[in-house]
């Protein structure tokens, strides 16, 4: 008997776009926004999202009517409540006129209730669209800050006879990349690793996985292929706000390939509830991410630099917010309720903040490569970061332009994406009934193909005609110090 025909994707998932029902319901804080609306739109235009800076001011406007219909309809409330009551002791004869005046209250209440449940969605829609408020550490305008520098000592020392290969010279010339084949196969921006180099990509992953874990990390392996709504909710859409294509979806509609573990990662407590004792609450995955990349070639795009399909490796951790977030919610207590015992101090997310910062410098120190860290300016942002952290490498073939290339980055997203994901944090003390949302982070633990363009090109001996290895990588690589050129060719094909 022959085997069943195995469905493709296409056939795989149902053509239906809407959410399932388990979908993660946002609580938007439209308090916070209505309290605030100018600070929110300035906000929008400082983070390059001009074209929603009007939702504010809309959004207080959708409220005062919501609010008038409320008051409005006050009389009528209390009006049906009291015919209600009246039909309980009335007699026969006035029943018939109560009850035909409770209709028309009714039909009257239900067509006003109607329009407040229209006016809650678009509040509700335009509030999820907006950016995440802005850390005080971002600088406002386009140009980052300088906070320092990695491996100062092995920055470059001028030197115009010193040889200078890009890594897809060097990739050729060693046999360790094609992007010629995987151009015929996939197309621009996909790539074939060979020999050492497939080495050196598993030796990257079980080292920063190995060095997260030694510092209390938990290890995660994090599917691919995510609800699109779960990608919305952590701040990847679909689209970028000038119409570029920023992730896979696929032909269902409903999933997408994840541009980067986070995304898993954050939702895999989407619509739970922690405890405090839970957190922090720190995972360290390892996935494949996927981009689009649409309108992103130039000259950053060229060898692995700017791919469609990459091994990273992503820090996520969960923190409670900080105290003045949380002391109206913890007030749960009566006056009639003993004081509870002083709460467990936690960690809060700057300490986590500075924790994953130092993880990022300790991976990139140990590796032998000069980079500077940039605190990144408001246009930098993306709709769920709050505040971002850049780490870029000296990459010699760059030199002549710009020699600085991203490695990694850290985000404080503030409850920007728990608040849609539905995540939220149990407190301590009081009735224990009130809840918060806790707040996410996430940072580069290692982006393979941009660290290895680094050690490409910062370990090329000219002399040796190869690529030194970092010592580090070496036991994870069963015992390679160094990669040379191949006596015999790459296995191919006539």
């Amino acid at each position: 008997m022959l085997p069943r025909r195995i469905p493709s994707l296409r056939r795989l998932y149902t053509t239906a776009t809407q959410p399932p029902p388990t979908a993660p319901k946002p609580v938007i804080n439209l308090k916070q926004i209505r309290a605030a609306p100018e600070y929110h739109a300035q906000n929008c235009v400082d983070r390059n999202y001009a074209a929603v800076s009007a939702y504010p001011t809309r959004i207080v406007g959708l409220y005062d009517e919501w609010a008038g219909l409320q008051r409005a309809l006050r009389g009528e409330r209390e009006r049906l409540n009291a015919i209600s009551a009246d039909l309980r002791r009335a007699v026969k004869e006035e029943k018939e006129a109560l009850i035909c005046e409770a209709q028309a209250l009714r039909g009257k209440i239900s067509g006003v209730e109607e329009r407040e449940r229209c006016l809650e969605k678009e509040m509700k829609e335009l509030a999820i669209a907006l950016p995440n408020t802005t850390h005080s550490e971002a600088p406002v305008g386009s140009e980052p800050r300088m906070l320092g520098y990695i491996n100062e000592a092995c920055a470059p020392k001028e030197d115009a006879d010193k040889v200078v290969k890009g890594h897809i010279q060097i990739g050729a010339e060693l046999k360790l990349l094609d992007f010629a084949d995987a151009g015929a196969v996939s197309g621009w921006g996909w790539y074939y690793l060979l020999n050492e180099a497939v080495l050196l990509e598993q030796a990257l992953v079980n080292y920063s996985l190995s060095l997260a874990m030694k510092n209390g990390w938990h290890l995660v392996a994090p599917p691919s292929i995510i609800y699109s709504h779960m990608a919305s909710a952590c701040g990847f859409r679909p689209r970028d706000q000038n119409g570029e294509q920023q992730i896979y979806t696929l032909n269902d509609g409903k999933h997408a390939l994840a541009g980067t573990a986070e995304i898993p990662l954050a939702a895999m407590h989407a619509n739970k509830t922690f405890a405090m004792e839970d957190l922090p609450m720190k995972v360290v995955g390892v996935g494949r991410a996927y981009r689009a990349e649409a309108g992103s070639r130039g000259v950053d795009s060229k060898g692995l630099y700017r791919v469609h399909e990459f091994t990273k490796v992503e820090l996520f951790a969960w923190v409670p917010p900080p105290a003045e977030e949380s002391h109206d919610a913890s007030a749960a207590a009566t006056e009639g309720e003993p004081a509870s015992a002083p709460a467990k101090q936690h960690p809060t997310a700057d300490d986590v903040f500075i924790e994953m910062l130092e993880l990022q410098k300790t991976f990139l120190t140990s590796l032998g490569l000069y980079a500077r860290i940039l605190e990144m300016p408001t246009t930098d942002l993306g709709a769920s970061a709050s505040r971002k952290i850049d780490i870029e490498a000296y990459m010699p073939s760059r030199a002549k332009k710009d020699p600085w290339g991203e490695v990694s980055s850290l985000s404080n997203c503030t409850d920007y994406q728990s608040r849609r994901l539905n995540t939220k944090l149990k407190l301590e003390g009081g009735s224990g009934k009130k809840t918060v949302f806790p707040y996410t982070l996430n940072g580069t633990a290692c982006a393979v193909p941009r660290v290895m363009i680094a050690i490409l090109e910062n370990g090329w001996c000219e002399e040796r005609q190869g690529v030194v290895v970092p010592e580090v990588l070496r036991p994870f690589m069963g015992g390679i110090d160094f990669i040379g050129r191949k006596k015999e060719s790459f296995p191919m094909c006539s």
